[in-house]
């Protein structure tokens, strides 16, 4: 198939419509309104629903509503937005509905500035809002992947019956690459028997996140704990580059990942041994494999745009087991692939 020169956001909306989204609701904030604008045009063209809310919060409750009747459901926002959704999210994610929800990062805190960030983390990979609860979170690192991602998100919620999030940034949302869609002709047709479409000739589907019986609300609790673990098992993304030879490990995802790897091919035309591992999913994150690459003769280094939200994560995964260093940038500024190699240089004490 011909490639398309899209924007990353635009190609994440075509990929959407190609999965059989069939509703979109949302509303306008930098730096994601290329989906919202994308999905009002092409989405009623090809049998689809689009609705701008009246506020974010209407928004996730319109998602909650759609993915209760089984409809392939997508919303998008950018931080500020996906935090005005989060009891919405932990209302779908308890009724146990299929949707994606796209958060295209900016920085903050607060308002911030439409510049990317990724200090979202936290409140995407830990759930967000209140309760125990889960997503699955897919992190893109180039507009390919804003596609394809989207295309594996419907099938994962379809799949696991659990809200999917797609956390991307404002780089990867506004810039342009060649992009190439999947055939979708094998889109999910998965039966859901769940579904509110109508009792006739059976009985009732009832959807209701409230139970104000302890004992029932935790078995239901566990049941949800145990889907996750199973999500563990099985839904685990990540790419390595060069970690076979490597005494330095680079850990980063999404636009960091495209700086990290520019400053390890930087690192290996120096004859430094350094290579790269990229979490693609950050739920269930793939500390097994992280954590497999260490040992007392490797180092890492974590690099993102955040204050050291996956950092986390990281020392999670490799115990103490190799030591750990850092770089970062903040409020919208981005590392640069020298910046990294000067840390890298410095790790390995081959400054200068």
């Amino acid at each position: 198939m011909a490639k398309t020169l899209m924007k990353g956001n635009e190609a994440l909306a075509e990929a959407a419509i190609r999965a059989g989204c069939k509703a979109f609701f949302g509303y306008p904030i930098t730096p994601q309104n290329e989906i919202p604008a994308y999905m009002s045009y092409h989405l009623p063209l090809r049998g689809g629903v689009y609705l701008q809310a009246e506020s974010e919060v209407s928004a996730i409750n319109m998602v909650y509503g759609a993915a209760g009747t089984g409809t392939r459901v997508m919303t998008s926002s950018s931080s500020p937005g996906i935090s005005l959704k989060q009891e919405g999210i932990s209302y779908i994610a308890a009724g146990e509905l299929p949707c994606v929800i796209v958060n295209v990062v900016r920085c903050g805190p607060g308002l911030g500035g439409i510049h990317p960030g990724q200090g979202d983390y936290f409140q995407a990979v830990k759930g967000g809002g209140h309760g125990d609860y889960r997503l699955i979170v897919l992190a893109p690192g180039n507009v390919q992947e804003m596609a394809d991602l989207t295309t594996l998100a419907f099938d994962l919620a379809d799949k696991w019956r659990n809200p999917v999030m797609i956390l991307s940034d404002g780089i990867l949302g506004q810039m342009m690459e060649p992009v190439e869609f999947a055939d979708q002709q094998g889109v999910s047709k998965m039966e859901k028997p769940w579904a509110t479409t109508g009792a006739v000739g059976r009985e009732p589907n009832i959807i209701n996140t409230l139970d104000i019986v302890p004992e029932s609300l935790e078995k239901r609790n566990y049941e949800l704990l145990a889907k996750y673990e199973k999500i563990k098992g099985e839904e685990i993304r990540w790419q390595e580059v060069g970690t076979e030879d490597a005494d330095l490990i680079l850990v980063a995802y999404g636009t960091s990942a495209r700086v990290a790897r520019s400053a390890m091919e930087l690192a290996r035309k120096e004859g430094l041994r350094v290579g790269l591992f990229r979490p693609i999913s950050l739920f269930p994150f793939p500390e097994v494999q992280l954590g497999a690459l260490a040992g007392p003769q490797r180092e890492f280094l974590v690099v993102e745009m955040s204050a050291g939200q996956m950092l986390e994560d990281v020392r999670l995964a490799i115990e103490g087991r190799s030591p750990i260093h850092f770089i970062n940038r903040l409020g919208g500024m981005v590392p640069t692939p020298e910046e990294v190699l000067a840390k890298v240089k410095a790790v390995l004490g081959r400054e200068g």
